[in-house]
């Protein structure tokens, strides 16, 4: 897209009677208004302020770029002032401004819209521009110049293939075998438009005058671009965070970082740069047990396909329900188990108060949303309905949570078949396929799909699931417990770990209560083996990793076997054989003692609803101390 088109020569004033930074905020928002794009302008002018009240927008060299994103704006666009005498603008450098570059971006922006919005920033980096902009004499020298300067910075083709674009822009500011120092940074400000990309402009514009590698990750409001990887980051001298606004900083732990407000990228390149080369900076530590659980957890996350990302997406989100929802029902279980049955003699209102809020509603809600947000990680927020309906209508027809989970994929490709099939539609219909031509085709044919293909076949597959584990012998029960068990520690969190859960999540909603007990008496063996292991064999464990067993003991008995993770990642080849085999133990036990769970978390604080609770604590006592004890057989001592 051009810069020019998202211009107007209603929104272009070659001389602004305002004298002051309110008149000329309001000068500006008035043409943005008078020339149709704007739904409200006062809200579009609260956005202004908010921006403002962060931090002045006039970013020194008599150049402010006031810019708001919101739904008050129809669709995105530039206004652009000039006073001919200067305004006081709050610049950084102290001076008045008399360049004006108002930008108004949608909430809905697309990232060809942000990206032209992106360039503009970094097109009045040049001097040469501001020079020429202060000299033009009629609207349409300004047009002229702008498409000059777009077509010299970015190629008479930008953005019509934004692929190609991005893949370029990467590679010109990839780090190069050449010798030279390589410095990494990343740049963020508050709405992601304008310096965002302007401090990234200006690093590598220095960097190269420096003869120093840069690479730049632009943290916009389209999303991170130009990502740094762990190769970038491992390689680099002294990594520069350029950011009002937070950004993924757990993965530059143990490195040299100096950390500035988005500003200084823009006009202390220079300084921020020479320190970089002479490391003059702080080594940066992540921190906490739960800063470090994280970022392995996120390290773990990039490296995962697709369809499991789409999947946790969709599991993540149904949590809550899942444990809000299981707690009420096992507490409606506290009056009798057919208490909340007003046939049953022990009926009793308050349990079937509970069991329709925990049962009736939150676990009627639970495959709805696993399907929603699945389809959502697919095709973002156009797949959301479609995967809700389709959702629903698994659960209705008892197919459970696999029908949800092939109801949330097929909702999501259909969306994004749509949105290819419809991609060459004209511009002056892309309002109209978010709010009426993904909702409508999307639910329809994602649902046609489940009625007549997909959920009967499933819920027929659910049933024989249900009847075989219902038949199961001891023997099986505990086999099945065991594995399960395994699956838990396996990987702590990940994958093999979410399969198991996500199996016992399916029994309980099926009414099968041991498979359940023994994935979450796994569960919790892996933090406190390695918490019980940092008390009693302190020799095979560094300080640091002793601390952490502390805070092990509180994840192991809430059921968050994440805590594990620190330990595996400094020791797998010790450690994960160790908890494998205590989880195993833990699960197998279960089984074979009986115990049922019908509360999908809380860990030991729900004790009370655990059937056979006594062995049930056996269990995960027998698992802690296995892999405490092959803990201290494998691991060495510590120097």
């Amino acid at each position: 897209m051009r810069i020019t088109q998202l211009l107007d020569e209603k929104r272009m004033i070659l001389s602004l009677a305002a004298t002051n930074k309110e008149e000329v905020l309001d000068e500006l928002i008035n043409a943005l208004d008078e020339s149709g794009v704007l739904g409200d302008k006062a809200k579009f002018k609260e956005a202004i302020l908010a921006r403002e009240a962060q931090g002045s927008t006039g970013i020194g060299e008599g150049i402010g770029i006031p810019h708001g994103k919101t739904d008050a704006v129809k669709t995105p666009a530039i206004a652009f002032g000039r006073s001919l005498t200067g305004v006081p603008f709050e610049s950084l450098d102290g001076q008045n401004a008399d360049l004006f570059f108002m930008i108004a971006a949608s909430a809905n922006a697309n990232n060809e819209h942000l990206e032209t919005l992106s360039q503009l920033s970094q097109i009045l980096m040049d001097d040469d521009v501001r020079t020429q902009l202060r000299a033009i004499k009629t609207k349409d020298e300004f047009v002229q110049l702008m498409e000059q300067k777009q077509d010299e910075l970015f190629g008479t083709d930008n953005n019509e293939d934004s692929d190609t674009n991005a893949a370029q822009a990467e590679t010109d500011s990839q780090p190069a075998a050449s010798g030279k120092p390589k410095v990494v940074a990343v740049t963020a400000c508050p709405t992601g438009i304008a310096h965002t990309y302007m401090a990234a402009d200006a690093l590598k514009k220095k960097a190269t005058e420096l003869g120093i590698d840069i690479k730049v990750e632009t943290n916009g409001s389209g999303g991170a671009k130009n990502k740094l990887t762990e190769q970038d980051i491992a390689e680099a001298t002294c990594i520069i965070v350029a950011a009002d606004r937070q950004v993924d900083m757990d993965r530059f732990d143990g490195k040299k970082l100096i950390e500035v407000p988005v500003a200084d990228g823009i006009h202390k390149a220079t300084e921020l740069l020479q320190r970089a080369v002479k490391q003059d900076a702080a080594v940066y530590h992540a921190g906490s047990l739960k800063d470090k659980v994280d970022s392995a957890k996120q390290a773990q996350k990039s490296k995962q396909p697709a369809f499991y990302r789409h999947l946790m997406s969709g599991v993540s989100n149904m949590l809550p329900l899942v444990v809000g929802g299981g707690i009420i029902i096992a507490l409606s279980f506290m009056f009798g188990i057919k208490a909340s049955d007003p046939n049953d003699p022990s009926f009793h209102p308050f349990a079937k108060a509970l069991m329709d809020i925990g049962g009736g509603s939150a676990f009627g809600l639970m495959i709805p949303i696993l399907a929603g947000f699945i389809a959502m990680s697919i095709a973002d927020r156009p797949g959301l309905a479609p995967g809700l309906v389709a959702g629903m209508l698994a659960s209705t027809a008892g197919s459970g949570f696999l029908g949800g989970i092939i109801a949330g994929f097929l909702a999501g490709y259909v969306v994004e078949g749509i949105k290819k099939a419809t991609s060459g539609f004209p511009a002056s219909l892309e309002g109209i396929k978010p709010a009426l031509i993904y909702p409508l085709f999307g639910t329809l044919i994602s649902g046609l799909i489940m009625v007549y293909i997909v959920a009967d076949p499933v819920a027929a597959l659910n049933k024989g699931l249900g009847s075989w584990l219902s038949g199961l012998g001891t023997g099986n029960a505990v086999l099945l417990g065991i594995v399960l068990g395994a699956m838990m520690a396996f990987d702590m969190g990940g994958p093999v770990n979410k399969a198991a859960f996500t199996f016992g999540i399916a029994m309980i909603a099926e009414g099968n209560y041991l498979p359940h007990a023994a994935i979450m008496a796994a569960g919790m063996v892996p933090p406190l083996g390695l918490a019980v292991a940092t008390t009693l064999f302190k020799n095979k464990f560094t300080p640091e990793e002793r601390d952490a067993g502390k805070t092990a003991y509180v994840m192991g008995l809430s059921f968050i076997t994440e805590g594990a993770i620190p330990f595996a990642a400094a020791d797998p080849a010790r450690v994960i054989p160790s908890i494998v085999v205590g989880s195993a133990v833990a699960g197998g036990l279960s089984m074979a003692f009986g115990c049922t769970l019908p509360a999908p978390h809380g860990g030991l604080f729900v004790l009370p609803v655990v059937g056979n609770w006594p062995m049930y604590l056996v269990a995960i006592a027998a698992g802690t101390i296995v892999t405490a004890l092959m803990l201290n057989i494998l691991k060495k001592k510590v120097a």
